[in-house]
């Protein structure tokens, strides 16, 4: 189907699922890869596809833009873990148990040589 049928299935706008689909949230079609642009096809992957989102955005209170970020933690390890330090440094998030064992056995290194 068309995206103005998608979207009125969908209860949004043809343009919102436009930006949707430039963030990353819709699933890459073969057809659209194949045309180099063109008019993307909806289908029931699709449809389901944009309707979790939905719900996600909905049940955590969350905008477009910042699930597709939520995916991209997932998704690239390296701005996983950048998030996860920030995380640490604001104390959202507790410190692996590997780096806390660090931190205790070089204290007790330091107390080590004192003496």
């Amino acid at each position: 189907m068309r995206i103005t049928e998608a979207a009125r299935r969908l209860g949004t706008s043809p343009r919102m699922l436009r930006y949707r689909e430039a963030l990353g949230l819709l699933p890459v079609t073969r057809e659209a890869s194949l045309r180099g642009g063109g008019h993307r096809r909806f289908g029931e992957a699709e449809l389901r596809a944009v309707a979790v989102a939905l719900a996600l955005e909905k049940r955590y209170d969350i905008g477009p833009a910042e699930l597709a970020f939520g995916l991209r933690v997932l998704a690239e390890p390296q701005v996983q873990a950048h998030v996860r330090e920030l995380g640490e440094r604001i104390g959202r998030l507790s410190a692996p148990p590997a780096r806390a064992l660090d931190f205790e056995k070089e204290k007790a290194m330091r107390l080590l040589r004192r003496r």
